[in-house]
């Protein structure tokens, strides 16, 4: 009974490092291709116009910028409706997109 219960640990440990190994590696290509696919949508729209460009990256900025008060600024009784909801939920899905390529596209060797 001993020698069995090892050899299962022992293969739990290697099913268990191999999956964190494989994820790691999804996880890594899905950032540089993350970061990839955003230089390209970059540098496609300054190629098609540079004006367009800086007034579309400030018009994000802006939404962003309303999304993020909306969503730190003191909760008003009952639930967001409409724009602020949009914009909180924009502002969350970009600051999370942030951190994941912060943590995984730092040890992308893609750069």
């Amino acid at each position: 009974m001993g020698v069995r219960r090892a050899g299962k640990g022992v293969a739990n440990f290697l099913v268990e490092t191999v999956g964190e190994a494989v994820a790691e590696v999804i996880l890594s290509l899905l950032a540089c291709a993350l970061l990839g696919c955003l230089a390209l949508v970059a540098y496609l729209s300054w190629s098609l116009s540079p004006r367009f460009t800086i007034v579309g990256a400030g018009l994000l900025s802006l939404f962003l910028a309303y999304g993020a008060w909306h969503t730190f600024r003191t909760p008003a009784k009952g639930r967001r409706r409409g724009l602020a909801a949009l914009t909180a939920a924009g502002f969350t899905v970009t600051a999370m997109t942030a951190l994941f390529l912060l943590l995984h596209a730092t040890g992308c060797d893609c750069l």
